[in-house]
């Protein structure tokens, strides 16, 4: 699989998808609005479409009808269809935009939230410039995704 695109009802599960390395594009960042918009995307970048809408995944090659709101069903369900749910050792994406991070040097200038990158691994994304590590937020994600797996 190349990558995935969620409809506009995931935006919270696109986040979870993003932070285990899925290159995820997310309809309402594209302002893709139609079903034609969205399944062309879908097809042409070889991406598989995760939907609630049956119709939409019913003229969708490789797409994924889940019927749960409940974002660790979803991800039960993306476990049984065989998506890897775990987090990578290193950060590969950027939760907020998709864009690809990298690791920031000790002496590189962080923004005053961002903890001090001499004493903590920090990660910025290359596209929109936001911070990331490895903090609570990092542990909440682990134990959906583990929660999420101990179900599926």
């Amino acid at each position: 699989m190349t990558g995935v695109v969620t409809d506009a009802m995931f935006g919270r599960l696109t986040t979870y998808l993003r932070m285990c390395g899925y290159d995820t594009v997310y309809v309402l960042d594209e302002d893709l609005e139609t079903d034609d918009e969205i399944r062309a995307v879908a097809e042409d970048e070889n991406r598989t479409l995760l939907t609630r809408d049956a119709d939409l995944a019913a003229q969708t090659h490789d797409a994924l009808l889940l019927e749960s709101r409940d974002t660790e069903t979803m991800l039960s369900t993306l476990g049984e269809a065989g998506f890897d749910l775990s987090l990578p050792e290193t950060p590969e994406r950027c939760s907020a935009c998709n864009g690809i991070v990298e690791r920031v040097g000790g002496d590189e200038p962080t923004p005053e939230y961002a903890p001090d990158p001499q004493t903590e691994d920090i990660w910025r994304c290359t596209a929109c410039g936001q911070h990331f590590w490895k903090g609570s937020h990092w542990e909440n994600v682990t134990d959906m995704l583990g929660a999420a797996q101990e179900n599926s």
